[in-house]
């Protein structure tokens, strides 16, 4: 005999508590595009858990996820958010975030901690100790690989009258939008079908602020000949596909630096990497 149900509620009769999905959406004003699933990590050296949100001047920060009271924290070390974005001072209240940076077991601290945020600290290493005992977190020992067998690791682009270092090789550029199935978009920026740049030898900056420095060569993957849409296109970080799409929000930040001179002199190069890439052209 079949038993008759209740719609919904269970065979016995019990109410179903299954809350309604809510899609995360961004509002067109906001300052950041991130959504909160993306802004979740692990860090690379400890495996403990990090939010990275971006600053003011467009680059990221890893904090510890959760609060703490601006009386243990160093005045140096406060940080609050607003509207998304990491701000590097207190708010006012008793409470505050702080970098990962000051509590990550494999660093040294970057300033003088108090007594709670020892004790975090140890709890974190006993954390990581935990992880890499039960194979979910391995400490990075092999340098990363790269892409294309002949091309720089972290590239310098031009684009937008500007430099940027990039955080992959050219190749490995991965779009940061979020996908209607709310994971990350696994198509790469430079589409085949996509007009590309082209890899050239062109002289960085010889000026630094108020320094004089000594004109250089370096290779560039020159983007600043393609129209401006594509530029902006490669600055955002999204495939063709993800490109003119504003309802779709980022799942990541966008791997893009600002190109200093003095901080990323290592990751220049002075030959073009050869096989030239697709498109590309010495000029």
């Amino acid at each position: 005999m079949r038993p008759n149900s209740i719609p919904g509620c269970h065979w016995d009769g019990s109410p179903r508590n299954a809350p309604a999905r809510r899609p995360l959406r961004v509002a067109a004003t906001s300052p950041s595009r991130l959504l909160r699933t993306g802004q979740s990590g692990r860090c690379r050296h400890c495996g403990n858990r990090i939010d990275l949100y971006p600053r003011a001047d467009g680059h990221p920060i890893a904090l510890h996820p959760a609060e703490m009271a601006t009386a243990h924290a160093p005045a140096s070390c406060h940080w609050h958010l607003s509207s998304g974005i990491a701000h590097p001072h207190s708010d006012g209240s008793a409470w505050c975030r702080i970098p990962h940076a000051v509590l990550c077991p494999h660093r040294t601290p970057i300033c003088r901690i108090s007594q709670p945020l020892e004790s975090m600290r140890r709890q974190l290493a006993v954390r990581t100790r935990r992880l890499i005992d039960t194979g979910v977190f391995t400490t990075p020992t092999a340098a990363p690989t790269r892409a294309a067998p002949d091309g720089p690791d972290r590239p310098l682009v031009r684009m937008l009258l500007g430099h940027y270092l990039a955080d992959g090789p050219v190749e490995a550029i991965r779009c940061v939008a979020q996908t209607s199935h709310r994971t990350r978009c696994p198509r790469p920026v430079l589409a085949p079908d996509a007009p590309p740049g082209s890899w050239r030898l062109l002289p960085i900056g010889p000026r630094y602020s108020q320094l004089a420095l000594s004109e250089q060569t370096a290779a560039v993957y020159d983007l600043s000949q393609l129209p401006h849409a594509e530029q902006r296109r490669w600055r955002i970080q999204r495939c063709p596909a993800h490109a003119t799409t504003d309802g779709a929000a980022d799942l990541a930040l966008a791997g893009w630096q600002v190109f200093d001179p003095l901080l990323h002199a290592k990751h220049l190069r002075s030959d073009l990497p050869y096989p030239l890439a697709h498109g590309s052209e010495e000029r």
